[in-house]
């Protein structure tokens, strides 16, 4: 698995001219091809009267599903730029979506590409993006004396605590880097006396 990706940090909208041409990108997080095809159609339904509404998607954190279309321009002159815009930027998860609104003047092959992808390319820049990087999930449980202790010092450690659960011990819900996962099980041992019963759960990212 890929250790870490990089996404957008929201959904949002930048425009830009070129030689009279409008060139206006939404971006928006997808978890799926579908939540992007559904993006795709929701902004040609606000555009209807636009020349044209390219888009590129890569969903995955090793970027398993990437589609782009060019939508009536010349083939690989808008999609493609798009899409190589996203990976060269490392980022997963996303759907891009750039309207134009042809101005009068024709930009040729290599004007194109370089709108279609710079308008994507200062898209990312204006709405902004965030790292997620891989993690696995652990479950710790303690007896109540210790749990307000640890809780506290996993917070002061800056410890992605995740959940707290209470039953007869007290369980928290942490996501670690497999890295760290040594050293910390030595530290959890000191500071618990051995007594901490540790699970290991699945992988997942989360926020850097």
């Amino acid at each position: 698995m890929q250790e870490q990706y990089r996404t957008v940090a929201r959904a949002g909208v930048h425009e830009t001219e070129v030689s009279r041409s409008r060139f206006i990108c939404a971006l928006a997080p997808a978890a799926t091809e579908a939540e992007a095809q559904a993006f795709v159609a929701r902004v040609r339904k606000e555009h209807p009267t636009a020349t044209h509404n390219c888009f590129a998607y890569v969903i995955g954190a090793e970027a398993a599903v990437q589609k782009a279309s060019d939508d009536g321009e010349p083939g690989g002159t808008a999609g493609v730029p798009m899409l190589q815009m996203l990976m060269r930027r490392d980022v997963r998860y996303v759907v891009a979506v750039v309207t134009r609104y042809y101005g009068g003047v024709k930009l040729g092959a290599g004007g194109l590409i370089r709108a279609y992808g710079g308008a994507v390319g200062e898209a990312l820049d204006a709405v902004g993006t965030l790292t997620r990087r891989r993690f696995r999930l652990v479950n710790i449980t303690v007896d109540h004396l210790r749990a307000g202790k640890l809780e506290n010092d996993l917070r002061a450690m800056g410890r992605d605590v995740r959940a707290v659960r209470y039953a007869e011990g007290v369980t928290f819900e942490l996501g670690l880097p497999d890295a760290d996962l040594g050293a910390f099980r030595a530290w959890l041992a000191d500071a618990t006396a051995g007594t901490a019963v540790v699970k290991l759960g699945g992988e997942a990212y989360g926020d850097v």
